[in-house]
């Protein structure tokens, strides 16, 4: 059953997503279990980072701090350590304060309260959800940008913050809140994809006629393109200041670096200013410790 009992101009009304999802949803390790902090942890590694490898380290991850207690009691730096890999190192940083924040602020046990989850450093609208829902299995939406794209093409419009998280609400059928969202999840990942999406291959949507982009000849411009938390892709990585940061973070978990020498491991040995400039972010942003001359990973 879908959403429509609660707003029949919903373009998902109608659509049996969490029955869909029996049979074509994604056998994933965080799917089976509803512990919220491995939730939080997948939610953490998910952001930027492709399942394959979120799959591979996870399980890694939770065996080195497998509560937050056990995050937030670990200096900084372990976790840092950890997160190796998984691309965009401010993540662990926030995870850390994140497991702090639950212990300090709620005796280490994760809430599922809405106010509460956004409250903590780290989590923002679509983790918070994310957690309520798959930890909790409550009947929120959550709205990444998959299902942020769905959403457009569905209607047929680029849709503004409010009124999309809205809609994902409204459709989600109560007491099916966890196989609804993870069904969209993958129909985002799997059928209504950014570049080519397989409207014509089984995508639960358009054989339920429930797609206006779809039924109007999936026309130009993609409804997608500049709805709200639609991704636009990232910036080129080769040279960016962000490769840069990639390579200072991979030696720092090798061992502390010389200021001296910042340039060289970055990638830029004739440029000693943007290693300097770059190197500061990397510091203000709790990935560094500057003493002296010398850098090492957060404690």
């Amino acid at each position: 059953m879908g959403g429509g009992d609660r707003d029949h101009a919903n373009p998902l009304a109608g659509v049996d997503l969490a029955g869909w999802f029996e049979g074509h949803g994604r056998d994933l390790p965080w799917r089976r279990t509803r512990y919220p902090w491995a939730i939080v942890v997948a939610e953490a590694m998910l952001q930027q980072t492709q399942v394959a490898r979120v799959t591979e380290r996870w399980p890694r991850f939770l065996g080195r701090f497998p509560t937050p207690a056990a995050c937030a009691a670990a200096p900084v730096g372990d976790v840092i350590d950890e997160w190796a890999g998984l691309g965009y190192n401010r993540r662990a940083v926030a995870l850390h304060r994140t497991a702090t924040a639950i212990v300090d602020r709620h005796g280490g046990r994760v809430p599922d309260g809405l106010a509460d989850l956004l409250a903590l450093p780290g989590i923002g609208p679509y983790t918070a959800r994310a957690v309520r829902v798959f930890a909790f299995e409550l009947d929120d939406a959550v709205v990444d940008t998959n299902v942020a794209r769905i959403l457009a093409r569905a209607t047929g419009r680029p849709l503004r913050p409010a009124p999309l998280q809205a809609l994902a609400d409204a459709a989600v059928p109560r007491g099916r809140g966890w196989a609804w969202n993870q069904a969209l999840l993958d129909v985002g990942a799997g059928w209504c994809t950014a570049r080519t999406p397989r409207c014509d291959q089984g995508c639960p949507l358009a054989v339920a006629g429930r797609c206006a982009w779809w039924a109007a000849g999936r026309p130009q411009p993609d409804p997608a393109v500049g709805s709200a938390r639609v991704s636009g892709g990232q910036s080129r990585f080769a040279g960016s200041d962000r490769q840069g940061r990639g390579r200072l973070v991979e030696a720092l978990r090798r061992g502390p670096v010389a200021a001296v020498d910042l340039a060289a491991v970055m990638g830029w040995p004739d440029d000693t200013a943007r290693a300097e400039r770059v190197a500061a972010t990397v510091v203000a942003d709790g990935l560094a410790r500057r003493h002296g001359g010398t850098l090492d990973l957060g404690a």
